[in-house]
C-alpha cells in the first residue's frame, strides 16, 4: 500500500522495509515505530525472509530523526515511554535472527542514525549525512544514540556527535566505524541489494550463529564469549547446511543451503 508509513517488498528471499513519509522526511512518528516493530516481527518469523534491507523513500533522507511535531507535546512520563517504544523496536532489529542491512541513502539524524545503527550492517552513500542533533533541541539521543555510537565509534567520536549535534559525512562515517561501505548514490540500491542476496544465499543458521555469538559477546567478558561461541560451532554439526557446505566444498561445487 503506497498510502502506508512502511512499505515491504519481497525480492526472492531479501524483503526490502522502505519507511513511507517522504514528505516529513521519514520522520519517527508512534505509528512509524509500531509499524516497523509489526514488520520485523513478521519477518522474523517468515522463513522464506533470509534477509531484511531497510531504507527511506524519496532521495532525500533514510530517517531524519523522531518525528519533532508530535514530541513537542509530551509530558515526561510520554517522553520516557516513547524511547522505551523506540528502543523495544530497535532492539528488536539488532537481535533478529537474520541479517538486517541498513541501506542509507540520506539524512540519518537523531533517532534516524540510532535506527540505523542497530542493523547489522550499513552501507550509505556518499552523499549521506549522519549525525545526533538532538543537544540543538535540547535533549539527548533516546532510542540507544548514545549507548549504540559508543560501541560501534568509541567514546570520543560519541561525545563528539552527541554534545555538537553536527552531522557528519559519509567517508567519516566510515572512517569512525559506524557504517560499512560508502558508494556512490548513483549505485546504493544496485550494492545494497548485491551485499543481501550475497547474505541471502549464505547458510541461515550459521548466519544467525554469528548474530548470536556476536550479540551476546559484546555484552560479556571474553571467557563467556569464547565458551558460547565454542558451544554454538558445535550445534552447527548438528545441522543438514554445515554437511551441504562441508560437502559441496569438497566436491568443488556451490554449496545450497535450506536452513536445516
Amino acid at each position: 500500500m503506497t498510502d502506508s508509513v512502511l512499505l515491504s517488498t519481497d525480492r526472492g528471499p531479501v524483503r526490502v522495509l522502505t519507511v513511507n513519509r517522504p514528505d516529513k522526511l521519514n520522520a519517527l512518528d508512534l505509528a512509524t515505530l509500531d509499524a516497523l516493530q509489526t514488520a520485523f516481527d513478521a519477518a522474523a518469523a517468515d522463513p522464506g525472509v533470509r534477509v531484511v534491507v531497510l531504507t527511506g523513500a524519496g532521495p532525500k533522507a533514510f530517517v531524519a530523526g523522531a518525528d519533532i511535531a508530535q514530541m513537542n507535546t509530551l509530558t515526561p512520563a510520554q517522553g520516557r515511554d516513547f524511547a522505551l517504544r523506540g528502543q523495544r523496536m530497535m532492539r528488536t532489529i539488532e537481535t533478529l535472527p537474520k541479517p538486517v542491512v541498513a541501506m542509507v541513502n540520506g539524512f540519518a539524524l537523531g533517532g534516524g542514525l540510532e535506527l540505523a545503527m542497530c542493523c547489522h550492517l550499513r552501507i550509505a552513500a556518499d552523499s549521506a549525512k549522519l549525525g545526533q542533533p538532538e543537544v540543538n533541541l535540547g535533549l539527548i539521543p533516546g532510542f540507544g544514540g548514545t549507548q549504540r555510537l559508543l560501541r560501534l565509534a568509541g567514546r570520543a567520536a560519541t561525545l563528539e556527535l552527541c554534545l555538537t549535534g553536527a552531522p557528519i559525512d559519509a567517508a567519516r562515517a566510515l572512517q569512525l566505524g559506524i557504517v560499512n561501505r560508502v558508494v556512490p548514490a548513483a549505485e546504493l540500491e544496485a550494492q545494497a541489494m548485491a551485499l543481501a542476496e550475497q547474505l541471502a544465499a549464505s547458510a541461515p543458521l550459521a548466519l544467525r550463529g554469528v548474530l548470536d555469538c556476536v550479540n551476546f559477546g559484546g555484552e560479556c567478558a571474553i571467557g563467556e564469549g569464547l565458551a558460547y561461541e565454542a558451544t554454538q560451532f558445535g550445534l552447527m554439526f548438528a545441522t543438514e547446511d554445515m554437511r551441504e557446505g562441508t560437502g559441496a566444498f569438497l566436491a568443488r561445487r556451490k554449496p545450497e543451503f535450506n536452513g536445516r
